[in-house]
C-alpha cells in the first residue's frame, strides 16, 4: 500500500512543493469544471435567461477582463503575489454563491462580470506566485505537473456535475455553485498556507521593487507584447480541438459521432500523461521557441491530415480523425510548455503580475477571433480553408522568434532582473 502511495506521489511531482500545488490544481479544477459542466443548464433552467443571453453575458464579462487585465495583475507586485491569489480565490468562492439569488440578465451581467475580473486577477497571481517560487530551470517543468492535475480535476468536476445535471431536480442543480464555492473555499485556504516567495514579499510595495530595477511598464515591452498575441495565436490549437474538428467530423465526414467522445478522452489522458514529458528540458528562451515551433508543425499536420478527410469514407476517416486530433494534442503540449517558458524567461521580476497581466491581454488578441475565422474557413471552404489556417500558423511561429528576441532586447536595456 505504501509503494502504491508513493507511486501516486511521484506523479503528482518531485519534490513536497510542486505535490502540493498540484493538488491545489485538482482542487481548484474540479470546482470549476463542476459549475462549466452545469453552467448552461444552471442559466438556462434555474435562472431562466436564453441561450442568446447567455452567450452576451460572457462577451460583456470577456470585454471588461480584456480592459483590466493589466492593472489586476499589477495588484501582485504590490500586494505580493500569494496574498493577492488567496483573497482573489476567496471572494470568487464567495461570489459563487450569489447565483443563487441572480434571477435576470441585469444581476446576471453583474455577478458573470465579478467572477471573471475576480478569475483573471485569480490567474496573473497564481502564475507569477509559480514563477517566482521555483527555481529558473524547474519553472516550466512544475507547470506541466500543475496543468496534468487540472486536466484530472477538470474530469472530475466534469464527472460530478454529470451526476447532479442526470437527476434533472432544480434543487440538486442549484447545488452546484454551493459544490463549487465549498470547494473553492478550500482552495483558498490551500494557498494562504502556501510558502512565500523570493521576490513579491508581502511587505514591499510596488515603490521599491521598481527603486531596485525594472521601471518600465511591461505595456512599453513592445516585444513581449507581440510574442503574447503570436503566442495567443499558436494556442488556437484548443479551438481546433473543441470547436472546429467536432464540428467538421459532424457536417462534413461520414465519421460516426460517437468518436467525438473518444478523440475528447484521448485528448485528456495525452494531456495528463504525456505533458511532462514534453516540457522537459525547456529552461530557456531558445529551449521554449523550439518547443513552440515543434508545436506549431503538429498543428500544421493536423491541418493537413484532417483536411482529406472530407473526401475519405468509413475506417479510413474514422482514423484520420482521431490521428488529427492526436497530432492538434501534441501540438497543445508542446505549445503550452513552450508559453511557459517565455512568459517565465521575458518578464521583469519586479512587475512579474504585470507582465502576466500582459500575457492575458495577448492571449486574448491572439485567440478571440479564432472560433469563428477557423469555423468558417474550415467549413465553407474546405481544403482552401484549412491550408490557410495553417498559413496562419506558420506566420505566428515565424514572427514570434524575433518578437521573443526583441522582448529579451528591452529587459537586458532597463536591467530588468528576471
Amino acid at each position: 500500500m505504501s509503494r502504491y502511495i508513493d507511486r501516486v506521489a511521484r506523479l503528482a511531482g518531485p519534490t513536497p512543493l510542486v505535490r502540493r500545488l498540484s493538488a491545489q490544481s485538482v482542487l481548484s479544477a474540479v470546482g470549476d469544471g463542476v459549475f462549466l459542466t452545469g453552467s448552461a443548464v444552471f442559466f438556462t433552467q434555474i435562472v431562466g435567461l436564453s441561450a442568446a443571453q447567455v452567450g452576451l453575458g460572457l462577451t460583456i464579462s470577456g470585454v471588461a477582463t480584456f480592459a483590466l487585465a493589466v492593472p489586476l495583475g499589477t495588484l501582485s507586485d504590490r500586494w505580493g503575489a500569494r496574498r493577492v491569489w488567496a483573497v482573489s480565490s476567496l471572494v470568487e468562492a464567495l461570489a459563487y454563491l450569489a447565483w443563487l439569488a441572480t434571477s435576470g440578465m441585469t444581476s446576471y451581467v453583474a455577478v458573470t462580470i465579478g467572477l471573471a475580473l475576480l478569475q483573471t486577477s485569480s490567474r496573473a497571481a497564481r502564475n507569477a506566485y509559480r514563477i517566482d517560487v521555483f527555481p529558473r530551470q524547474e519553472r516550466v517543468r512544475s507547470q506541466a505537473y500543475f496543468r496534468a492535475a487540472r486536466n484530472i480535476g477538470y474530469t472530475l468536476g466534469a464527472l460530478l456535475a454529470g451526476i447532479a445535471l442526470s437527476t434533472g431536480d432544480d434543487q440538486v442543480i442549484r447545488a452546484v455553485p454551493v459544490l463549487t464555492a465549498g470547494l473553492l473555499l478550500l482552495n483558498a485556504l490551500l494557498i494562504s498556507r502556501l510558502p512565500a516567495v523570493a521576490h513579491h514579499h508581502v511587505d514591499q510595495p510596488l515603490v521599491q521593487a521598481v527603486e531596485a530595477g525594472g521601471t518600465t511598464s511591461a505595456l512599453r515591452n513592445r516585444g513581449y507584447v507581440a510574442a503574447c498575441v503570436l503566442d495567443g495565436i499558436l494556442s488556437t490549437h484548443q479551438v481546433l480541438l473543441n470547436v472546429v474538428i467536432p464540428l467538421w467530423l459532424v457536417e462534413e465526414t461520414d465519421a460516426p459521432r460517437v468518436l467525438l467522445a473518444w478523440l475528447f478522452g484521448t485528448n485528456t489522458v495525452m494531456a495528463v500523461l504525456l505533458q511532462v514529458a514534453a516540457a522537459r528540458g525547456i529552461a530557456t528562451v531558445a529551449d521554449s521557441l523550439r518547443a513552440e515551433r515543434r508545436g506549431a508543425a503538429f498543428f500544421v499536420l493536423s491541418c493537413a491530415i484532417v483536411l482529406v478527410t472530407h473526401d475519405t469514407t468509413g475506417w479510413l476517416t474514422i482514423v484520420l480523425v482521431w490521428v488529427g486530433h492526436v497530432t492538434v494534442t501534441g501540438a497543445e503540449l508542446l505549445q503550452s510548455a513552450g508559453q511557459w517558458g517565455l512568459q517565465s524567461e521575458l518578464s521583469d521580476a519586479s512587475r512579474r503580475g504585470e507582465y502576466q497581466g500582459v500575457a492575458q491581454l495577448g492571449y486574448t488578441l491572439g485567440t478571440v477571433w479564432a472560433p469563428a475565422v477557423y469555423t468558417y474557413l474550415a467549413v465553407t471552404w474546405g481544403a482552401v480553408g484549412w491550408t490557410l489556417i495553417a498559413g496562419v500558423v506558420v506566420l505566428a511561429a515565424l514572427g514570434l522568434h524575433p518578437a521573443a528576441r526583441a522582448a529579451e532586447r528591452h529587459l537586458e536595456r532597463t536591467g530588468a532582473v528576471v
